[in-house]
């Protein structure tokens, strides 16, 4: 699977000065810690997870635990002090950045991008600010270029990523839909250079990572040498392989940035505690847009409460990151194997924190069904021009392929709200089937950690 740094999302009660700093030891519900450590333990077989979890509610810390090891081959366990890349939950700072400058009069996120990168290219004349905060730009997405994977490996300049994808038509008129692009954050990235006269780096520590007391949080590069770094892997046919690093002058202000769950605690308390961003920037950067994303998160509700969350993954690590503003819970996964096991398993830890029933993968077990009954999902579903879902069957069991990905095999949970539904081992995710009037399977909608994907059978 390729690791593009995606996603990759009410506000909080006022936090005093300082509250993120010390967080109290919680002794109240050691069932509860008990739970979120065997939520979290489920996913550490078959090579699927190592890394740090960390969850709270409030000022106090349930769970903050390291699971496996940081570095196989120096024998490093993963602790609460090792430092993860984050792939894209640094859109939310990069955001975060552009929201400042806003503050400050020196930009307006509604303003065409060509007002401040005058050299922009014409099909980018409608294209705002908001646009690219909020991936309506249509600007297509440069990590999925066939000629990527080459050109990633060496180190380049902000002009030479512009250059990259600049010349490319849009997928869609500006404003018209929600389609993720990395290629949005590393403008942004360069509007605030060109604004702030500063460093992106230099400017992110100067304004966020040194007021909040960030000290084991920065922008990555190829040279810097980092103690207690996680080394990344991703999974192999005789166990983990070390995955071999881009330039992280690519992923830059899109997914460059290394931290710790702490001090990703520490950015959620200051965020949202009214010691980042203003009232009414807060409540812009968490408000949902086009595909419940607001600028840099998304935004997903939780029965009467909202979460602001959002996604990462970069060459051997994938990363969640989820707040809930109301109850100031806070769940954090950073893995340094890459895979959906953070993501999914962020999610069941926050379900185990809501009190809502969880089951774990091990838990599920297939129910009977004929193959007659299983012919009826066969079919190619649509999810965009150039991306397919193939249900086919292999022997007597159904399976799933995605364009460019191995087929996976579905195991049948039952029907619910008149929906059959399947669940995929490998990728932690649900396959709904939608039957029309006539109860014809027409669609499906893939439940895939904060993101439902949706297909049309063709």
């Amino acid at each position: 699977m390729k690791q593009r740094w995606i996603v990759g999302v009410s506000l909080a009660l006022a936090c005093a000065v300082g509250c993120a700093s010390v967080v109290a030891q919680s002794t109240e519900e050691p069932g509860l810690k008990t739970r979120l450590n065997e939520v979290a333990s489920s996913f550490t077989t078959s090579d699927t997870f190592m890394g740090t979890v960390l969850v709270t509610e409030g000022d106090h810390l349930i769970l903050n635990k390291g699971y496996g090891m940081a570095d196989l081959e120096w024998g490093n366990a993963n602790a609460p002090d090792v430092k993860f890349r984050i792939g894209s939950l640094t859109k939310q700072f990069t955001a975060t950045l552009v929201l400042l400058l806003q503050q400050e009069g020196k930009l307006k996120i509604d303003d065409p991008v060509g007002k401040y990168l005058t050299d922009s290219p014409r099909a980018w004349d409608g294209i705002t600010l908001a646009n690219l905060l909020g991936h309506t730009s249509g600007i297509p997405n440069f990590t999925d270029f066939k000629e990527f994977d080459t050109w990633r490996m060496n180190p380049h300049s902000v002009d030479e990523i512009l250059a990259f994808f600049r010349g490319k038509p849009l997928d869609f008129r500006p404003g018209g839909e929600f389609r993720y692009s990395n290629s949005n954050y590393e403008v942004l990235g360069a509007v605030i250079e060109k604004v702030s006269g500063r460093h992106y780096g230099d400017l992110l520590r100067e304004q966020i990572l040194d007021p909040l007391g960030m000290k084991d949080t920065g922008l990555d590069t190829d040279e810097l040498i980092l103690p207690k770094r996680a080394q990344g892997y991703m999974p192999g046919s005789d166990g983990l392989v070390p995955a071999r690093s881009e330039s992280m002058t690519v992923p830059w202000a899109a997914g460059s940035i290394y931290s710790t769950t702490g001090d990703l605690l520490k950015w959620e308390h200051g965020l949202f505690g009214g010691r980042v961003l203003s009232a009414d920037s807060l409540k812009a950067m968490t408000t949902p847009g086009k595909g419940d994303y607001g600028l840099g998160v998304m935004i997903a509700k939780k029965g009467p409460l909202t979460a602001i969350e959002h996604v990462g993954g970069v060459e051997g690590f994938n990363t969640i990151l989820i707040y809930v503003p109301e109850r100031r819970i806070a769940v954090v996964v950073l893995s340094n194997v890459n895979g959906e096991a953070p993501a999914a398993m962020g999610l069941q830890l926050l379900d185990v924190m809501l009190g809502n029933p969880v089951t774990l993968a091990s838990e599920r077990k297939a129910r009977p069904i004929s193959k007659e009954a299983l012919s009826r999902f066969v079919g190619v579903y649509d999810q965009t021009p150039d991306s397919t879902i193939t249900v086919a069957f292999s022997g007597d069991d159904l399976t799933a392929q995605a364009t460019g990905e191995p087929a996976l095999r579905l195991l049948y949970l039952g029907v619910k709200d008149g929906r059959p539904r399947f669940y995929i081992r490998q990728l932690y995710a649900e396959l709904e089937f939608v039957p029309d009037a006539n109860g014809v399977y027409r669609s499906l909608v893939l439940h895939q950690a904060i993101f439902d994907v949706q297909a049309t059978r063709h």
